[in-house]
């Protein structure tokens, strides 16, 4: 586990460098709302511990990883079925592909979240699930840092969340935090519904590590208040969507459209040119990339 932050914190935030009684949890969460078969995406796919998870799961399931960061993505490859590169704004495959598309703490880094939520709900397949996890504007602590007087300063600011929107994001501009309601209205309009919402606490595994004791009784306390108002201060959203059948394709259409300004460019969906792994390779079927 790394003990500094990489030069890409601010902007990407860090990616999970281990496995962990947190991010067991949060799978667990996941797998009550999908079997992990079929074709998985993880959007967002840091170095590929989630997609590795999956596949311990389900050896059959077709995993596939979305990273912006080349040494990422690389390191992500070993633990894929296939690794493209590129941005959630512009996902490089062709509508209706995915069974499971994971947002594990991403919307929150990228430039353009509502294109990245009509993204999503664009690849998934109808009847697929889109399972979102994202910070919690009323968490009490920023886990991202601060930016103050020039620099990124990183570790635990307490009440950051809490301030105005413009105060806030002077101390943050480098990462988002949602409200329930800001959160759901990255998909108004979309042919989603949703099936589950909830706010969760932390793994709080760092605690857990160093006194086990301790660890155990904040997570006792903590998880057993999610069920109640207490909630509110959870650290992260956890939202399940479907993808709704197709009954009306020039409204589905009008609703994405309304999303992009400009239509997305398409982009090298498995890099070719750095000698990965493609996809077909993998035994995928060639109708669910876009055309290069």
């Amino acid at each position: 586990m790394t003990t500094t932050h990489s030069d890409k914190a601010a902007e990407r935030g860090e990616p999970g460098y281990v496995w962990r009684a947190g991010q067991e949890r949060r799978l667990a969460m996941i797998r009550q709302w999908s079997d992990l078969d079929g074709r998985i995406l993880d959007n967002g796919a840091g170095l590929g511990t989630y997609l590795e998870a999956c596949g311990r799961v389900n050896p059959d399931s077709l995993r596939v990883g979305l990273e912006v960061e080349f040494d990422r993505a690389v390191a992500a490859l070993a633990r894929a079925d296939g690794i493209a590169l590129g941005v959630g704004e512009q996902l490089p495959f062709a509508a209706d592909s995915f069974d499971l598309i994971l947002s594990n703490e991403v919307l929150e880094h990228v430039a353009d979240d509502r294109a990245c939520a009509a993204e999503m709900a664009r690849v998934a397949r109808p009847g697929g699930r889109i399972v979102i996890f994202a910070p919690n504007r009323w968490y009490p602590v920023e886990q991202h840092g601060v930016y103050w007087r020039g620099h990124y300063r990183f570790g635990n600011a307490p009440l950051v969340n809490y301030l105005p929107d413009p105060l806030r994001d002077r101390l943050a501009p480098h990462v988002r935090a949602y409200t329930a309601g800001g959160l759901r209205r990255l998909f108004a309009g979309l042919p989603v519904r949703e099936l589950h919402y909830g706010r969760i606490f932390g793994g709080y595994d760092n605690i857990a590590r160093r006194s086990p004791r301790l660890g155990g009784a904040i997570r006792r306390a903590l998880y057993a208040a999610e069920g109640t108002p207490l909630a509110v201060l959870g650290l992260s959203h956890f939202l399940v969507l479907e993808k709704l059948l197709p009954r009306d394709p020039a409204a589905i259409t009008a609703a994405f459209n309304a999303v992009y300004a400009t239509e997305p460019s398409e982009l090298d969906p498995v890099l070719a040119e750095m000698q990965y792994r493609t996809l077909m390779e993998n035994g995928a079927d060639d109708d669910w990339t876009a055309d290069s």
